[in-house]
């Protein structure tokens, strides 16, 4: 199985434009001089890791918000399985579907897994200038600890 290779801090983060859980279309270089934004790509919803990993960070939203970030959680389902498993959840953040061109944008961020058809459990931290302040994956099966994003945040 292949190693992540994200973008790595100091990299401009690759542009992209998905659609949300509602349909809208969502382009991170129109966050730029916004917000700083979380990218989570998960490998598919309502699977028992990737519930359990956006569920803690339903969870903890606040240190988030706190850090002036805006979390994008992306994977290849269809925006309308996202938006059954945001609401399923009470996911209260952005939730982007992958979905066709199938892993496109994680392809361009490293993270997709070929063999899988999906992507690895990679998060990349972008700042408000566009800029990769930190980024970090962890092996499949596991699931990214909090105190991973704790430390990405400290980097802002």
């Amino acid at each position: 199985m292949q190693a992540a290779t994200l973008p790595a801090p100091g990299d401009l983060a690759p542009d992209f434009t998905l659609r949300d859980q509602f349909g809208q279309s969502v382009t991170l270089s129109a966050l730029r001089g916004e917000t700083a934004v979380a990218i989570v790509f998960f490998p598919l919803a309502f699977t028992g890791t990737c519930t359990g990993e956006l569920c803690e960070l339903r969870d903890n939203l606040a240190i988030f918000e706190a850090a002036g970030v805006r979390l994008l959680a992306i994977s290849v389902d269809s925006t309308a399985t996202l938006r059954v498993f945001a609401e399923r959840e009470n996911y209260d953040f952005t939730l982007l579907a992958d979905f066709w061109p199938h892993g496109e944008v994680a392809r361009r961020y490293g993270a997709f897994l070929d063999e899988k058809g999906f992507a690895t459990r990679a998060t990349v931290l972008v700042d408000a200038a566009g800029v990769v302040r930190a980024s970090f994956s962890v092996a499949p099966g596991e699931a990214r600890p909090l105190s991973a994003y704790r430390e990405a945040l400290a980097a802002l």
